[in-house]
């Protein structure tokens, strides 16, 4: 399908039933359901990424703290984040990250209007080839909540939709290096995909420094326990002989809710 034409189509088709699809389901039957879509991938792996940037303040402490770690990561982006900062998007893959669509804003998909969530993946994934020159490979939708309006999108876009299976809520005021470990550490086995977040852009005022500050432990403890870490692109979702990818990719007519805050 020639994506012009599809997303057209996809744009005036879109509405009503097809757009709200049936109730949602939470991670954990996600994760037994479709794993791929969860992100569980090889078994010897931890996948890292990071939502809602780029930040111009706080996305270049990762990247400087990554390039320290000599690890790398995948960065779900906004896409009205990155029009505003695209020299910091294109230092994320300048620096070998990999750079993933978020959506254009930060709302979830049953409370946008019919058509906003497609034309959002759309402008985000135009936009991310224009300032990386790369394009992208996943998508993690706002909240975790995936509506068919959403599935579709990704499948026009050539997107693989994931969401996460270990989350430090460090989104919240509260959240501090300690709390972030302590929620993140019992997710932190082979084939998990991480969730932190290098912009308070859509959290608590400088949330992100708890995150920061977890991170050289996160990853220390994962290589303690001889898991690799890194992107998504080296996690295995959906690899034969792996934990599976996702059928979703094409499109099937579900809701699905990760149950939190990505």
């Amino acid at each position: 399908m020639r994506r012009g034409v599809g997303y057209a189509a996809l744009a005036a088709g879109v509405g009503g039933l097809v757009y709200a699809g049936p109730a949602a389901a939470w991670l954990g039957g996600v994760r037994r359901v479709v794993p791929g879509l969860a992100g569980v991938g090889e078994p010897g792996h931890v996948a890292l990424t990071f939502d809602d940037g780029p930040d111009p303040v706080s996305t270049p402490c990762f990247l400087r703290e990554l390039g320290r770690l000599e690890c790398r990561a995948t960065f779900f982006v906004l896409g009205e984040m990155l029009e505003r900062h695209p020299r910091v998007g294109r230092r994320i893959a300048e620096e070998g990250h990999e750079v993933a669509v978020h959506g254009w804003r930060h709302t979830a998909a049953p409370l946008a209007r019919p058509g906003a969530v497609a034309a959002g993946v759309g402008a985000a994934v135009r936009l991310v080839r224009e300032v990386t020159g790369v394009s992208p490979e996943w998508y993690r939708p706002p909240y975790g909540v995936l509506s068919t309006e959403a599935l579709l999108a990704a499948r026009v876009w050539g997107l693989r939709p994931v969401l996460w299976t270990a989350w430090g809520r460090d989104w919240t005021a509260s959240a501090t290096r300690e709390s972030v470990l302590a929620t993140l550490t019992p997710g932190l086995r082979g084939g998990a995909t991480v969730l932190l977040h290098d912009s308070d852009h859509t959290c608590a005022s400088g949330a992100w420094r708890s995150a920061l500050g977890a991170l050289p432990e996160v990853v220390a403890y994962c290589r303690a326990a001889g898991l690799r870490v890194g992107p998504l692109g080296e996690h295995g979702v959906g690899r034969r002989g792996g934990h599976g990818g996702s059928s979703l990719r094409s499109g099937c007519q579900v809701t699905v809710s990760g149950g939190g805050r990505g």
